[in-house]
């Protein structure tokens, strides 16, 4: 039988000799270039002032990375508030010894929450539209900047997949092992390819851009449906809960696809061009 299995085991960045930039950050910066780029096409389509583009961006970095944080800290490390509170925000370990480890541990389903919450203040300070018309847009570059996280995720050997038991899979020597795993990190930005591309041509491509809700309330099906099903070939983040019939991830991905569902039944009683703060 062919082996087939890929060794990855890469650079954990780019060595400048003074300093090292890391392919996971550099991902992110990727990730909200190309999404500050997305947002200025949609805002011109939309004739919304360009300078409404620049706080729109400077919201949803801080929401995506303060929301990633304190996603992973609540659903995945709650020991770190009364452990080592300060390395909760802070790029260092303090408990037990010091140590730089750089910003670890960033949860997607928080980070969702985030942006949702700083579209809120965003709309109400600045955009003043309907809270739903700048989410049916915002997750088109969301969407697309997945991919980018998770190719990081893979960059690093993190949120790894299960043992393939077969010769197909990855082999991450970063971690000391000898045995393919599944690539869950390239499944699911393989998927978020397709969502992406499913949210932009509906976008540009129909008119369910004006019936409320309905891209946003999409993107919350198909994504959180993509993380669903990946999750069943990842391992448990947590130690102790490899054993329950859902994991971490499925259970916080339900109530955002039974939203979205929602969203989807409801936007066809909505316009766009009607619609108040909702």
């Amino acid at each position: 039988m062919i082996n087939t299995a890929i060794v990855w085991d890469p650079s954990n960045g780019i060595d400048l000799g003074f300093f090292v930039i890391r392919y996971y950050s550099l991902m992110y910066l990727i990730a909200f270039t190309l999404g500050w780029y997305i947002m200025k096409k949609i805002y011109a389509n939309e004739n919304v002032s360009e300078e409404k583009l620049d706080p729109l961006f400077i919201y949803t970095v801080l929401a995506t990375l303060i929301g990633a944080r304190l996603g992973h800290v609540i659903f995945y490390q709650t020991e770190l508030i009364w452990q080592d509170p300060l390395s909760i925000f802070l790029p260092f370990r303090f408990v037990p010894d010091f140590e730089f480890t750089g910003f670890q541990g960033l949860a997607s389903h928080g980070a969702a929450i985030g942006i949702i919450v700083a579209m809120y203040l965003y709309n109400k300070k600045i955009l003043k539209k309907s809270i739903l018309w700048i989410l049916d847009r915002i997750v088109i570059p969301v969407s697309i900047g997945g991919v980018f996280i998770r190719i990081g995720n893979f960059i690093n050997s993190e949120i790894i997949g299960k043992p393939t038991n077969s010769d197909y899979g990855v082999i991450f020597k970063q971690l000391g092992e000898d045995f393919p795993r599944h690539p869950a990190q390239l499944y699911e930005a393989g998927c978020y390819v397709i969502v992406f591309l499913i949210l932009w041509l509906i976008y540009w491509k129909t008119d369910k851009k004006d019936k409320t809700g309905f891209i946003f309330g999409l993107f919350l099906v198909l994504l959180w449906t993509v993380r669903f099903f990946v999750e069943f070939v990842k391992e448990a983040q947590v130690v102790g809960r490899g054993e329950w019939a859902l994991n971490t991830g499925q259970w916080l991905s339900i109530p955002f696809i039974l939203i979205g569902l929602f969203l989807i039944f409801r936007s066809g009683k909505y316009k766009t061009s009607t619609a108040k703060n909702v």
